[in-house]
């Protein structure tokens, strides 16, 4: 449902990673027909209801519209895996009692929106969010997973408040705060042109004014997160307002572990790319719902991502067998954590 950018794209990639055969439902019929001619979709229908069947469901729609389609997705497709793309998870998640819907949010976009730039490699490397609950079937969460990572991302468990928290500081408060440094050079210069700069502002401020619409309904819907991160930042403002009345010495370090802080965080995001040698975990399971989310959520937590997965019931149906594949680096730390929640793991 919905085929501007990211449904678009999603279209595209399936189809030519996937040889997956698409459908098209979008309350525009012009953008149908551009869906259709870019080859984002295979077919095209007016409503969910002429859907039919399908493996996947994606919700591709603003974010104040997701609860409805996804609902409505989850009631005319109770065979497939329905998920959704949007920016914040929490209130979504806690508002669709579906067991066959799994929240998700792709790390990937572009400036220019619809589906005229749509594009197949979009999602290539990209971070891709999966917000599993406990009641989430472990064939579910491996069929979207799979999907996922088929369309060249990497599928990452993670909890939806987590999510939104994480999006609030690293996501949602930097476009609060570019507005906001608009806003203030924009007072400070009396409406004249802003003189020559240096990268800095430019960089800082490349966000500033995005997508009016969809913005206001992001913040809107990640309020709770996103006002907590604003008083956070306001508080460390004033701490920074009273070093400047200080020694030079409290600034330099101020300074300098901002340095080190950012090297870490940038350290903990190459680490957690889906590159370099993989290795097989296997865990004997009970067989019963929501250990598969259990596991990847805990993976999730500790920045190692399942790279692909696998479920094998045994023969009496009560106990499993859990494959899944980590980069090497991590192999010995996912064994351990999948030890923790009481599943004896090993390397294949």
């Amino acid at each position: 449902m919905g085929v501007g950018l990211i449904g678009g794209s999603v279209g595209m990639a399936a189809r030519r990673r996937l040889g997956a055969h698409v459908v098209g439902c979008n309350r525009s019929p012009a953008a149908l027909e551009v869906a259709l001619e870019r080859g984002a979709i295979d077919e095209a229908v007016a409503s969910v209801a002429d859907i039919g069947s399908a493996d996947i469901a994606i919700a591709g729609v603003a974010v104040d519209a997701l609860e409805d389609v996804v609902r409505e997705l989850c009631d005319a497709l109770p065979g497939a895996v329905v998920t959704d793309v949007g920016s914040t998870k929490g209130a979504l998640v806690g508002a669709i009692d579906r067991e066959n819907f799994i929240g998700g949010h792709p790390l990937a976009g572009a400036e220019a929106t619809g589906v005229t730039h749509a594009r197949a490699d979009l999602f290539e490397g990209a971070t891709w969010y999966l917000t599993p609950r406990a009641a989430t079937p472990g064939v579910l969460y491996e069929r979207l997973a799979h999907f996922v990572a088929g369309l060249g991302a990497v599928p990452t468990a993670i909890a939806p408040d987590d999510h939104d928290k994480l999006m609030a500081a690293v996501s949602h408060l930097p476009h609060v705060v570019a507005n906001l440094l608009v806003a203030q050079a924009a007072e400070a210069l009396g409406g004249e042109t802003l003189p020559a700069t240096g990268p800095s502002f430019r960089d800082a401020t490349r966000v500033a004014g995005s997508n009016p619409v969809l913005w206001a309904q992001i913040y809107t819907a990640n309020r709770v997160a996103l006002g907590a991160q604003i008083d956070d930042l306001v508080r460390r403002l004033g701490e920074v307002r009273g070093l400047l009345d200080g020694a030079g010495d409290e600034l330099r370090a101020w300074q300098d572990t901002a340095a080190q802080q950012r090297h870490a965080l940038l350290e903990v995001g190459l680490a957690g790319g889906g590159g370099g040698a993989v290795r097989e975990i296997r865990a004997e399971v009970p067989n019963r719902p929501g250990v598969v989310a259990q596991i990847a959520l805990a993976l999730g937590r500790a920045g190692i991502n399942i790279s692909d997965m696998s479920l094998a019931p045994e023969a009496d149906n009560r106990t499993g067998v859990i494959a899944l594949w980590v980069r090497a680096a991590e192999a010995e730390r996912a064994i351990g954590l999948v030890a923790q929640l009481g599943y004896p793991a090993g390397v294949r």
